[in-house]
């Protein structure tokens, strides 16, 4: 609960610190500019407020790494991306959607503070406990953390504790173990496809480097 909190938060703030100019720029999401990925963010948080309000006494079908799946890359067709890319456009200026996610955000993260982590939930018709979805949300944030400043140069990164969870996290869904040789970070970023790993990567990785990437959604 106090990693999504945490991670939650620095991205939140990662995003008031943006230029207008910094929204125009691409993101770590191919295909997105930056305000595409604050877009989504907005969305993300809604369905964070959706999911906590949607208690259930059904038994849990899942849990924070079965949330998780090994799936293949979007398309340049996926519905949804061509949607949240219009929505964003609409904002016109950037710091309308600065405050519709610091309004929607900061919701979401009094409702995640709230929540009791035994109790559940349902979302996209499964069944978890609150801590177990907040706790997959951990990895969401992160990776869109990195996505976020992916080229924005001095930005500041995602809190380290909340890049060690996400990458034993990611390892628990894609069911491979990165060499301790990557940081955390290198691991994310290359496990799920967002750079390519170099010749000394590809090495350390062994017969796991042709099986890369395995991106989660």
């Amino acid at each position: 609960m106090d990693l999504f909190s945490r991670s939650w938060s620095a991205l939140r703030t990662a995003v008031a610190g943006l230029s207008d100019e910094d929204f125009a720029r691409p993101s770590g999401c191919t295909g997105w500019l930056v305000r595409d990925l604050v877009c989504h963010l907005v969305i993300d948080a809604q369905d964070v407020l959706i999911t906590l309000a949607t208690p259930t006494v059904a038994e849990p079908t899942r849990d924070a790494v079965t949330y998780w799946r090994v799936v293949e890359a979007p398309t340049e067709d996926d519905p949804l991306d061509a949607l949240i890319v219009r929505l964003a456009a609409a904002y016109e200026e950037p710091w309308l959607l600065k405050f519709h996610l610091d309004d929607v955000g900061s919701a979401a993260g009094r409702a995640a503070g709230l929540a009791d982590p035994t109790g559940r939930v349902g979302t996209q018709e499964q069944v978890l406990a609150a801590g177990d979805y907040l706790c997959a949300y951990v990895l969401e944030w992160t990776l869109h953390h990195l996505d976020l400043i992916a080229h924005l140069p001095g930005a500041a990164a995602p809190p380290a504790a909340g890049l060690a969870f996400s990458r034993e996290l990611f390892e628990g869904v894609a069911g491979v173990t990165f060499p301790a040789s990557f940081t955390d970070r290198d691991a994310l970023l290359v496990g799920t496809g967002r750079r390519a790993p170099t010749e000394a990567e590809k090495a350390a990785l062994g017969e796991w480097a042709a099986r890369l990437p395995f991106p989660v959604g």
